[in-house]
Order: C-alpha cells, then sequence, then structure tokens
C-alpha cells in the first residue's frame, strides 16, 4: 500500500490535498450532533474517589430497545460481573420516573446523571429496589456505589432517555 510519502509532492501540496480530504469527509459524513458534548459527559466523572474501583457495565442486550417504540423508553437492563441493574422508565410529562433493581440487592448507593442537568441520588433498600422521580429527559447515565465487601463504584453507558 502507498502512502502520501511514496508520491513528490511538496509539504505545502501535502496539506492542500489533506485538507480537500478532510472538507470532503466532513461533508459526506459529518460528526453527529452533540456527539463531542456526549463523549464529554460519558467520562466526566469528577465525583469518583479515586480509591474506589471504577467498573464499567455493558448492555445485556445488544438489541434495540423495544420499548422506544410509541415514545416510551421501556425497560433497560444492564450487567458487570456479578451485578444486574435493571430500569423501567416512565415517562410522566415533561420529566420521568426510574424504577430500579439491583442484584445482588443491597442497600446499594444509585446515583442518576442527566446531562446539563445535574445527578439525583438514592438508596436502593435491601430488596435492591430504588425509584428516582422527576428525572429530566436527556443523556442519562447510572453509577451505582455497591456496599459490602471492596467498595467500588460500577457506570452504565449512556443512554438518550
Amino acid at each position: 500500500m502507498r502512502t502520501m510519502d511514496d508520491y513528490e509532492m511538496d509539504p505545502a501540496e501535502q496539506e492542500f490535498w489533506l485538507a480537500q480530504v478532510a472538507r470532503i469527509v466532513d461533508e459526506l459524513d459529518p460528526v453527529p450532533a452533540g456527539l463531542v458534548e456526549r463523549a464529554q459527559f460519558a467520562i466526566d466523572l469528577e465525583d469518583i474517589d479515586a480509591e474506589v474501583e471504577l467498573e464499567a457495565a455493558r448492555w445485556a442486550d445488544q438489541r434495540p430497545l423495544a420499548g422506544v417504540r410509541g415514545g416510551a423508553p421501556g425497560t433497560i437492563t444492564f450487567f458487570v460481573g456479578d451485578l444486574t441493574v435493571m430500569v423501567n422508565v416512565t415517562r410522566t410529562g415533561e420529566k420521568q420516573r426510574i424504577d430500579g433493581w439491583l442484584v445482588p440487592a443491597g442497600e446499594h448507593g444509585v446515583e442518576v446523571r442527566v446531562a446539563d442537568h445535574g445527578s439525583k441520588t438514592t438508596t436502593a433498600d435491601e430488596g435492591g429496589r430504588f425509584v428516582l422521580t422527576e428525572i429530566p429527559r436527556g443523556t442519562t447515565q447510572i453509577l451505582v456505589r455497591m456496599n459490602g465487601g471492596k467498595p467500588r463504584t460500577v457506570v452504565t453507558p449512556t443512554v438518550e432517555l
């Protein structure tokens, strides 16, 4: 495979052609609106204690969310290691209610972060159930602060609710 170095071009000419390619890519396949902000939100976890282990949860199911049809997000499940986080999202006017369950159950701290709206926290009951109401819509991420054993915080992927 040939590279730009294989062609005899002066640096100014190379810069010109690279700029043309960049312009064409920007026109034909632009960066999605809000992508940079969503990425920054997803990695901005400044409140996490450096001494606490941080784990990233994964989607339990890679198929599209069935609940998205009809405007209702529905049920979403995440997992990491021994923890499963299941949430059901119900729209309540301009806001939403999040009912969640943690397995293994326990009185773990739960934080729901919404881009440009801050966060709300609660503690799951001994059965692992938690409820947060009046959650704004938007790019959302859930953090679970596990109690017992080695302290750790689990963070879910961001999801648009």
